[in-house]
């Protein structure tokens, strides 16, 4: 029996946990089947897959479906329905049971919840090519969860499916939180793996060139002393792979935030799961954090300036007003992630959430995702005027190009979502969601909308440094300045540095260091902004080199002449 196992990702470097699950759990319980993973991608032409899933004529295709690729999940079951008449078409993943009401028991099979959790049933009916409806238990029912729990990779997958692909890992199953929002919600327990457990599969998979391994626990640190110790491990390994985590900020241990302290710059990346500051809004939709305990915690982890730090925002919740919306924003802001994902509230089936929508007056749309049109606090009106004004913080915040910008504003702006309310207005009469958001246009605005503030002249030079910090070798047209003081202050410097600079320059490449480097006075002013203790203005040397920091800036030092 040929089994052709099919995930659609978003792109090429995501690669789909669940697949390999499912050809084990075959292989295991199925003799005489060949498998064969094929991971797609959302862009990949239609009919080219169509034909590469049809070739062979397989004896049944097996689909993930989840909220963003069920669309495309249904158009080709039903084109291969028409195709391959006799191939068993079933369709597994968090949107499985919708595609299969879409499109008819008799087009597909549907198998509900976790592959390793399907009785029995399913395979003696795959054999016979008898399947019917729908299969599917919940995972935390069975009685050997913990035996079933294990890593689905094998050696040879790293140099086939895995080459040069992110490398999903979960640690523990499940969720001790019931947020309203989430599929998590719909049930309820958290398995963990034996830390000795986890030691092995890790080595298996940083005994390969891996870059990315993105643990898919839904709390990773529900439990802070196990966490820990899994951050020791995971640092116990050579190389620069990058490990992503989704953590809650309310639950880091005095101990985890000293020990994060020592992680090397680009080694761990945080999802934090904040949502929203506003008190009603976290009780009604079952959010139990503390925002406070949140604040002190991401801030202190920004300071550190070497863990990427992506704090979670979700415009449409209950009870969130605009006003509480845009102070949720604020707070968040205040924190100093280094990434502020502002997502739209997706009314997800079988969420409780979307249970109780009629009582919150939700509209949504029709298709996957679900995406909230408005509700309750919210009209329409409203809820686009938020959508664009989340989009505008995401254009402006969510790179490396104004870092300083976004610190000076954190200590001097009272109200920063008026600050963004005004910026969006400059971004949409610059058309920018209907144009590429290149530095210079980000910058270009950022001049239009500042450029009346008393601060301006500060702004500007701290825009500058921002924009040689990102490897720059000239100033934009909307920061330029007069070239010939440009050309006079290299040929001051040349003419009174010393001839030689350890750590610069030596003698023999005096010449070659002062062609290569960008230099810029700053005023003192500017210097204290930046964190530079001068009494006096100072010359800024932005050098060829970047720094090994989290932010990969270009490397610059002061010259004081």
């Amino acid at each position: 029996m040929q089994i052709k196992l099919v995930a659609i990702n978003g792109r090429f470097t995501h690669s789909s946990l669940a697949l390999f699950h499912v050809r084990n759990e075959l292989e295991s319980h199925c003799e005489n089947i060949s498998t064969e993973i094929i991971q797609l991608t959302i862009r990949d032409p239609a009919y080219e897959v169509l034909l590469k899933l049809s070739k062979g004529c397989p004896d049944a295709i097996f689909f993930s479906a989840a909220v963003w690729n069920s669309d495309q999940v249904e158009g080709l079951i039903t084109d291969l329905s028409s195709l391959l008449p006799s191939c068993l078409l079933v369709v597994g993943g968090p949107q499985a049971e919708v595609v299969g009401q879409n499109l008819g028991s008799d087009i597909c099979t549907v198998v509900r919840g976790n592959i390793e959790a399907v009785e029995a049933k399913f395979y003696d009916d795959l054999l016979g090519a008898n399947l019917q409806t729908l299969y599917g238990r919940s995972f935390f029912r069975l009685k050997n969860k913990k035996e079933k729990f294990v890593s689905p990779y094998r050696e040879e997958d790293f140099d086939t499916h895995l080459k040069n692909r992110n490398i999903y890992y979960e640690s523990s199953r499940g969720c001790p939180f019931s947020c309203s929002y989430c599929l998590s919600s719909a049930e309820s327990g958290v398995v963990h793996k034996d830390l000795s457990q986890v030691r092995l599969e890790l080595d298996q998979i940083m005994a390969h060139d891996t870059k990315v391994v993105r643990f898919v626990d839904r709390t990773f640190n529900d439990l802070p002393d196990r966490a820990l110790s899994i951050w020791k491990m995971v640092l116990e390994y050579e190389g620069d792979t990058l490990f992503h985590f989704e953590i809650a900020p309310d639950r880091l241990s005095e101990a985890m935030l000293e020990f994060l302290a020592t992680v090397p710059p680009g080694r761990f990346q945080f999802e934090i799961g904040i949502q929203s500051t506003h008190g009603p809004t976290l009780t009604a939709i079952n959010r139990h954090i503390d925002p406070e305990v949140a604040h002190e915690t991401v801030l202190r982890l920004a300071a550190l300036n070497s863990i990427h730090l992506h704090a979670d925002l979700i415009l449409g919740l209950p009870f969130e007003t605009e006003e509480s919306y845009l102070r949720s924003f604020a707070d968040i802001f205040a924190m100093a992630p280094h990434y502020i994902q502002m997502g739209l509230l997706k009314l997800l089936p079988d969420t409780a959430i979307t249970k109780n929508s009629e009582e919150f007056s939700y509209r949504k749309c029709s298709r996957p995702p679900y995406s909230v049109l408005s509700n309750k606090w919210l009209d329409s009106e409203t809820m686009q005027a938020l959508y664009w004004f989340s989009e505008c913080v995401e254009k402006f915040c969510n790179n490396r190009y104004f870092p300083s910008l976004w610190r000076y504003l954190r200590r001097v702006e009272n109200d920063i979502a008026s600050f963004f309310q005004t910026l969006l207005v400059a971004a949409e009469n610059n058309r920018l969601f209907q144009l590429a958001a290149t530095q210079e246009f980000l910058c270009a605005i950022l001049v239009e909308a500042m450029g009346a503030r008393k601060d301006w002249e500060l702004v500007r030079e701290i825009l500058i440094y921002d924009w040689f910090c990102c490897g720059k070798r000239s100033l934009p047209t909307c920061l330029s300045a007069d070239l010939e003081d440009a050309r006079l202050l290299r040929d001051r410097l040349y003419q009174e540095l010393a001839t030689a600079i350890p750590g610069l320059y030596s003698k023999k490449d005096r010449n070659r260091f002062f062609r290569q480097t960008v230099f810029y006075q700053f005023s003192a002013e500017c210097l204290a902004e930046l964190g530079e203790v001068s009494t006096e203005s100072a010359c800024f040397a932005f050098l060829l080199d970047r720094e090994k920091s989290l932010m990969n800036l270009q490397r610059h030092v002061l010259i004081s002449v």
